[in-house]
């Protein structure tokens, strides 16, 4: 991200240009944007199918300067942490220092981000114990001992294996048993770093950086506790990535990076399978009247006066793009132990053809968890004449 004041000052003020992008791209898919958060140059963004929604919990955002001594955020890391279908799920972006001569200030850095991820909630686990991390970004870890004409002959021959051996991230996966615990894909990409601007060649200026793998994408599985000899071994649920594609993208220029991206399988086990909250609207809804909606809770749910149902056109965007909106509490029409109504003023539905969704909102939780099925509003109904002079409704 463009980290000058003048940027900071508009992307606070208004949507950044990243995510409006993203969610112009990725909204006609049925991806919503569900939770961000950046600190100077460093954003990160969670996009997921609407259906989802009811699933994934956002329990923390977190900025971790580690610049000027941990004082400013030119480098450092975010973090979104979640519960996905019951599971705990962190997500890093990080900027670690640069140069070849700072591989122990990035080792230092790397722990100090990890170290600061503590959460105040006690039912919160340790970070360690998260089932899924996904850690990502500018680790600005160089190549050693090699030369600036030999790597430069090894990326043209496509001969990776020698450099891999003295990857400096590489070398410290295999001594540190923490960092050991982080997978990472096989760099089957050239390096993705420095090239000049707008180009494919590696750098031609003065400095003249010797090219190296500084972007890349870790993953890490919580560990299964080991069961003694004579305890019968307990099963574990079912949650395991699996790596698809890990790759370099040399067609975009406008960086001195090239992006990498990772694809995975997530295969998993829920252990919540059932929202907390069931919508359903009124059937047929129309424009003629008050729209009546009906939604059931279960019974650990904790609701709040500030908890809320939104009508959603299908292509949303954003939870924020909402048609309109009812405080469940205020718009309340009737309740009993299994179900409750409430309504939406009928000033507030649009006429058009588009299909709709509902979504409950809540404020304990700062997240979804009911959402309909899709549906369409019928548009008001007029009367003609027909051919006995009787007045007919006509949609």
């Amino acid at each position: 991200m463009n980290c000058g004041i003048m940027s900071l000052l508009s992307d606070t003020a208004f949507e950044d240009p990243w995510s409006s992008f993203f969610m112009d791209v990725l909204s006609p898919l049925s991806f919503v944007k569900v939770s961000s958060v950046r600190m100077q140059g460093l954003l990160l963004l969670i996009f997921a199918k609407y259906q989802h929604l009811p699933f994934i919990q956002i329990l923390s955002t977190k900025s971790t300067p580690t610049g000027l001594f941990g004082y400013w955020g030119n480098k450092g890391g975010v973090n979104i942490f979640l519960k996905f279908y019951g599971y705990y799920v962190s997500i890093i972006n990080c900027h670690l220092p640069p140069h070849m001569a700072n591989n122990d200030q990035r080792l230092e850095h790397f722990d100090r981000i990890l170290e600061m991820q503590n959460f105040e909630a006690q039912d919160i686990p340790n970070i360690l114990d998260h089932d899924l991390i996904l850690w990502f970004g500018d680790m600005n870890f160089r190549i050693e001992d090699f030369g600036l004409h030999f790597v430069r002959e090894s990326i043209n021959n496509q001969c990776y294996s020698d450099l891999w051996e003295k990857d400096q991230l590489s070398i410290a996966k295999r001594h540190d048993p923490l960092l050991r615990e982080f997978q990472e894909g096989p760099l089957l990409f050239p390096p993705t770093y420095k090239f000049d601007k707008n180009s494919n060649n590696y750098d031609t200026s003065e400095k003249k950086r010797k090219p190296a793998w500084t972007d890349r994408i870790l993953w890490r599985l919580k560990r299964q506790p080991q069961a003694a000899i004579h305890t019968p071994t307990l099963s574990a649920p079912h949650f395991t990535l699996f790596l698809r594609s890990y790759v370099s993208h040399m067609l975009y220029s406008i960086s001195d990076h090239k992006p990498v991206t990772s694809t995975f399988d997530l295969e998993l086990k829920p252990l919540v399978s059932a929202p907390l909250i069931t919508l359903l609207p009124e059937s047929p809804c129309t424009t003629e009247s008050d729209m009546l909606i009906s939604y059931s809770l279960t019974a650990d749910f904790l609701s709040s006066p500030w908890d809320w149902i939104g009508l959603y056109k299908v292509g949303l965007r954003h939870i924020n793009d909402y048609v309109s909106y009812v405080w469940v509490r205020d718009n309340q029409v009737s309740f009993s132990d299994g179900l409750n109504q409430v309504y939406i003023d009928i000033s507030d539905i649009p006429e058009t053809e588009d299909q709709f969704l509902l979504f409950y909102y809540s404020n304990n939780l700062h997240s979804v968890v009911g959402i309909s099925t899709p549906f369409k509003i019928q548009p008001r109904s007029f009367l003609v004449e027909g051919p006995l002079d009787e007045a007919q409704p006509q949609i």
